[in-house]
């Protein structure tokens, strides 16, 4: 049972990550922390996350925005210190907690087209807030989503440089989520048992994006975050 719903989780996620560039960790996470302790839940999902990033960066570097990239990393610096504390601090009931409200609050304000006018300063304390996401539960994607999402920057422009801004962070998270908790085992083979599963998402992602309709996908992406968060919170109560 575990090890069918690990691959339904992984190729779920991968085909959303393929069609918006955010899918993963925020669908991901919340159900690996079902089947798996939260280290090793949140490493699987920086190491696969990784992965993706590494794959998908070649086909989008050219639209990269060097300026917002690097105010993103400078901002994250600040953060990634107080994610690692805050990973190695809480318990596992609180951040599923956690998790679970983070997801529910983006779908939310997402869906209410909640709007942030962005700027140069804004973007250092996002990449920072970010930064304290990713050591910490191992999404980036919250806080830069929201972020984004109101601005006139083009489609392609975003997901390249949110693209690139993950390939930094999740390196990083990851590295410093070894030196200071250690890894298991299991983090590993679970890892290598997902990239095909990955592979092969990415590939039907980018197929099943020709085929269905913008703006109901997008809804569909909004019902699956909303199942996530909604199915973490209750296996809690």
């Amino acid at each position: 049972m575990e090890v069918a719903l690990f691959i339904c989780i992984i190729f779920i996620a991968s085909i959303l990550q393929t069609s918006t560039g955010f899918g993963f960790s925020i669908m991901a996470t919340p159900f690996l922390l079902l089947i798996f302790a939260p280290r090793d839940a949140i490493q699987i999902n920086l190491i696969l996350s990784l992965l993706i990033s590494i794959l998908l960066i070649r086909n989008v570097k050219k639209h990269v925005d060097t300026t917002i990239l690097k105010r993103l990393i400078i901002g994250s610096i600040g953060g990634l210190p107080i994610g690692i504390f805050l990973f190695t601090s809480i318990n596992l009931i609180f951040l599923k907690y956690f998790v679970s409200g983070s997801i529910l609050i983006l779908t939310v304000l997402l869906i209410m087209k909640f709007r942030i006018t962005q700027t140069g300063k804004k973007d250092f304390w996002i990449g920072g807030v970010s930064g304290a996401f990713t050591t910490s539960i191992g999404m980036p994607g919250p806080p830069i989503l929201l972020y984004f999402s109101g601005t006139d920057t083009t489609k392609e422009k975003l997901r390249a440089t949110t693209l690139a801004f993950y390939l930094f962070i999740y390196f990083v998270s990851l590295a410093l989520q070894l030196i200071v908790s250690g890894t298991s085992q299991q983090v590993w083979v679970s890892s290598m048992w997902g990239i095909p599963i990955v592979l092969v998402g990415l590939i039907g992602g980018q197929i099943l994006f020709r085929w269905i309709d913008q703006d109901k996908f997008r809804w569909l992406t909004y019902g699956l975050l909303l199942f996530s968060g909604l199915y973490l919170l209750i296996q809690q109560l």
